[in-house]
């Protein structure tokens, strides 16, 4: 059985911007794209654990504030020559609410 946890009203998530929660243990950004599309990752760049919350969205990936790797925010993957890949979690929006699966 899968569990959803209600995180935010989508409307508190700035347009590419992002909002950390903090869920087991883990801290997790939540970023919101241009159409409403929400991302959840794991707020830790593969590179050096440079805080992804804080880099800037541009489409579907996020650049990580310490060194500038652009990682992919539905699949976690860093794309360019970079290396590296940090986990990424399931989202939805029920009446304007939004969940995360973990």
């Amino acid at each position: 059985m899968s569990n959803w946890i209600e995180i935010t009203a989508i409307n508190e998530i700035p347009v590419l911007g992002s909002r950390v929660v903090e869920t087991g243990g883990q801290r997790i950004a939540i970023f919101r794209g241009k159409e409403d599309a929400v991302f959840a990752i794991k707020d830790s760049c593969p590179h050096k654990q440079g805080p992804l919350s804080q880099g800037i969205m541009h489409g579907t990936s996020v650049t990580c504030p310490l060194h500038n790797w652009k990682i992919d925010l539905a699949s976690g993957q860093a794309l360019g020559a970079d290396e590296g890949c940090t986990n990424v979690y399931d989202t939805k929006i029920e009446n304007g609410m939004v969940f995360l699966q973990l």
